[in-house]
């Protein structure tokens, strides 16, 4: 599974870490995200990630 930067804030999101705080559980794959999910740290949408 590949880990997805914010373009805005630098924030990775790491797939085996997932985003517990916003439910989202570790092994959950950036493509399987929520449409709604947003960076948690500039609150960016997934539009402004890209695959690292």
């Amino acid at each position: 599974m590949k880990k997805y930067k914010c373009k805005k804030c630098g924030w990775v999101y790491d797939p085996k870490k997932g985003d517990p705080a916003s439910g989202i559980m570790p092994g959950t794959p950036f493509e399987e995200l929520p449409d709604e999910w947003v960076c948690p740290r500039c609150y960016a949408p997934k539009s402004q990630f890209e695959k690292m």
